[in-house]
């Protein structure tokens, strides 16, 4: 079962219209007038943080030279833990919106929810109206975008993004004499040579239990170069190239990793990569500082995942980004829009980024000390700003998303690990309720 479940359509549209009728007469902040308001552009407003506490020490830093440059403007900081923000969200919705902030952290994995209950504000127009104009990772844009489920409307402004990496222990790659898996055949080979199983050594661990359809995808579409997730109104996930691309990374279980591979976690994964005897690891940036800790800078590096073949596009599926969002609630609009506007300049989102080491949203933030100092950090901003880079762009908009790529069919992944059904027969299946999914939320948007 889901945790924080994303609402129905069908209940979507019902809290869609209490909501509207509720925002007639409720509204977060102390500053302005009636509802939804632009207010005065001073006094208070709320601001809710998407995951509290990992990250209250960075906001509360940038609030206090926030309100340094707006003496007039009182920020209220309330930190919310992760796993428990979109399910706030939706109680407060659902609650009539007076307990809304004026600003939020807001990820893709749930915009589309608060979008279809007309929680947020669109904010293109005032986008193209301020100093981020034209400061903004294209990518990041575009994934925003269509995981708000709205073409030409903005519900976020992206602070920040994750992203598929290849970490490779560097020292065993050199003992080998292997070169560095910046292409798939180098990949195989590595994780091949790297695996002595008589003395419990491997080439690769990957993620069987919760969160490995999302790894599969990252490596299915790298592989196969086909770079949009749908085809018309058909998924591409069970394509042939992805069906063999799928066949060819489950085969390393057991071959080239460990066989308790078939319950990892992230968390499970990232430690028994951390023990040492495993040579190669896909998972994101937010490891990095684990893999430093555990082997320091100049034993591990990590590459963007590598094009489909030489000479061709990288091609990654979109990781969640994280951004703001401006609640049609709020009654001081003006000053929410300054605080998002400062906290997305160039050095307040590399400052955040820094901090949770993360891609920074604003390009000028690309040429800062501390991303010349990341290796891998540089590589994938650079990866994810080049022109030629496709990124697959996840319907994170569908409310079945979830159910449909983790509680449902996770169980189903660890049967084709262990060989009990076919990569065909899994992509079919999972293609399937996606389609069906896509079919849903078209007849209902």
């Amino acid at each position: 079962m889901r945790t924080n479940p994303i609402p129905t359509v069908r209940g979507v549209a019902a809290v869609a219209v209490t909501l509207t009728l509720a925002l007639s007469a409720t509204a977060c902040g102390d500053d302005g007038s009636g509802s939804g308001s632009e207010g005065s552009g001073k006094g208070k407003i709320v601001f809710w943080d998407n995951n509290g506490g990992p990250r209250t020490a960075i906001w509360k830093q940038i609030i206090a030279k926030f309100e340094k440059k707006y003496p007039d403007i009182e920020v209220e900081y309330v930190p919310i833990p992760i796993a428990d923000v979109q399910s706030k969200y939706d109680t407060a919705i659902q609650g009539g919106g007076d307990s809304l902030p004026d600003v939020g952290g807001v990820g893709t994995a749930y915009l589309a929810g608060l979008v279809a209950q007309g929680a947020l504000e669109p904010v293109t127009d005032r986008i193209q109206d301020s100093s981020l104009k034209g400061k903004l990772v294209k990518n990041m844009v575009e994934s925003v975008r269509a995981a708000g489920g709205d073409d030409k409307e903005m519900f976020s402004v992206p602070t920040s993004a994750n992203q598929g990496t290849l970490w490779y222990r560097t020292d065993l790659f050199k003992a080998k004499g292997l070169p560095a898996p910046t292409s798939w055949d180098n990949f195989y080979k590595a994780a091949d040579e790297l695996t002595d199983q008589g003395k419990n050594k491997f080439g690769f661990t990957l993620r069987g239990g919760a969160g490995s359809i999302a790894q599969a995808m990252e490596m299915m579409y790298a592989q196969s170069g086909i770079d949009t997730f749908w085809d018309g109104d058909k998924t591409t996930l069970n394509d042939p190239k992805n069906v063999a691309a799928l066949e060819k990374y489950v085969g390393l279980y057991k071959k080239a990793t460990p066989e308790a591979d078939l319950n990892n976690d992230f968390t499970k994964m990232v430690a028994q990569f951390d023990q040492g005897d495993i040579g190669m690891l896909q998972h994101n940036l937010g490891s990095y500082t684990d893999h430093v800790k555990a082997f320091g800078k100049d034993k591990i590096a990590g590459v963007p995942m590598p094009p489909s073949a030489e000479g061709k596009p990288r091609t990654i599926v979109s990781n969640p980004v994280d951004g703001l969002g401006l609640f049609k609630a709020s009654k001081n609009k003006a000053a929410a829009w300054k605080f998002m506007e400062f906290a997305a300049s160039a050095e307040m989102n590399s400052l955040w980024n820094e901090d949770v080491g993360a891609i920074p949203a604003n390009v000028d933030a690309a040429n800062d000390a501390w991303i010349q100092q990341a290796p891998p950090t540089k590589a994938a901003l650079q990866s994810l700003s080049d022109p030629q880079t496709k990124v697959v762009q996840l319907p994170y908009y569908l409310p079945d998303w979830n159910t449909v790529s983790k509680a449902d069919n996770e169980p189903n992944f660890q049967k084709v690990l262990l060989g009990k059904m076919t990569a065909k027969e899994f992509c079919d299946k999972v293609a399937k309720e996606l389609n069906a999914a896509q079919a849903d939320w078209k007849k209902h948007n």
